[in-house]
Order: structure tokens, then sequence, then C-alpha cells
């Protein structure tokens, strides 16, 4: 069932680096050491797909069996602990690449659960953790109630699983069409998120009256 489109690849490129760039950023605002920002960095890009790999039996983790990548969140880290400054007024553009990278993990991680064999629950669990379990074992690595569950600004995952539901979706009634499913469920994600921003979509908060 695995699709190799380019754009697709190249895509789950950028997700890894931009999430590593956001964890190494967190390390760096909470004053940790390079040592600190590099584990921080590692955990944020590639956590959520361990944790998605284990769930389905795909042992050991496909990251580590693509050490560039590894070698790539290093550099990553390396970077963000040099020029984190000029990193945090870059809050838009850092914005952006983080809702490109949510849809893109979300929907390669609905992938990997079809291919396990996953039912419409499992595969958007899968896509949902691949998405954000790395920036929640981050937080919780740095003493914090995972933002996802405290932070109502933005739906973010809730989004990723309304990504991961589309690309079960879509194969399910047209099954040649997974690699269009892919780009529909990234959209997917990546639109809730944007409208959430900048057009107030919310889920309903606790005790909000």
């Amino acid at each position: 069932m695995g699709t190799s489109l380019p754009v697709i690849d190249v895509l789950a490129w950028i997700g890894v680096l931009t999430f590593a760039a956001m964890g190494a950023l967190a390390a760096t605002q909470k004053g940790l050491d390079l040592l600190g920002v590099m584990v921080l960095a590692a955990v944020t890009a590639v956590g959520g797909g361990s944790i998605r790999d284990i769930v389905v039996g795909n042992l050991p983790p496909a990251v580590f069996r693509d050490e560039p990548k590894l070698w790539a969140v290093i550099v990553v880290a390396l970077l963000v602990f040099r020029f984190s400054r000029t990193l945090d007024r870059l809050g838009t553009p850092m914005w952006l690449l983080d809702t490109l990278a949510l849809g893109v993990f979300a929907a390669l991680g609905a992938e990997t659960g079809m291919e396990a064999g996953l039912g419409f629950f499992g595969t958007v669990f899968a896509g949902t953790v691949s998405a954000i379990g790395g920036g929640m074992v981050r937080d919780l690595f740095l003493g914090t109630v995972p933002a996802v569950l405290t932070n109502n600004r933005d739906l973010y995952a809730s989004a990723a699983a309304a990504g991961a539901a589309v690309v079960f979706a879509i194969p399910a009634l047209l099954p040649d069409l997974l690699p269009f499913a892919l780009l529909c469920g990234a959209a997917t994600t990546i639109a809730l998120r944007a409208a959430s921003r900048y057009l107030g979509l919310r889920l309903p908060r606790a005790g909000a009256t």
C-alpha cells in the first residue's frame, strides 16, 4: 500500500527538520545545555513516529534504520543552539513550517497504520501520535503539561486526527487513490489548524461559559 511520491518524501524531510528545530528551540528557551538541546530536538523530531512504529509492531522503529535523518536532526539542533535568538523572532514562518509538518506526519502515520492492517480508530491513532507524540514527550521532558492538552489557541491534535481520518476514508472508498488520500489528509490538517488561527475555530473547553 506504500507510496513513493517524491513530494511526500520531500515534505517528510521538511517535517523532521522542522520538528527538530521546534524541539531545540523549546530546549534553548528553558536554558538547557547543548546535550539537552540535541536530545529535545531528536525526541520532538522522531518521537511520534517511534511511538507509532512500536504500536504497529514495526521494530526497530524506522527512524533508527535511517541514519541520514538522525544526523540531520543533530545538525539542526546545533544550528538552533547557535542561532536561537534569531529563530525566536521568526514566529510566523516557524508556525507555518510546524503546521506543514503536522499535516505531513498525520498523513504518513495514518498510512503506516493502514499498512499494519489497523481499522479506523487504530489508523487515526497512528496518524495523530505520529504528528503530536514527539511534542508531547518533549513537553514531559521539560516538566510541563503537553501543550496539545492545554493550548486552546490552535486546533492541533484534533486537526491531526481529522487529517488521519481522511487518509483512511478515501482509500476505503477508492482503493487506488492512496497518494491522493495522503495529500488530502495533510491538506485537511493544515486547513483546520489555519482555520483555528485565522478564523477562530475552536473546540469546546471545560469550564468555558
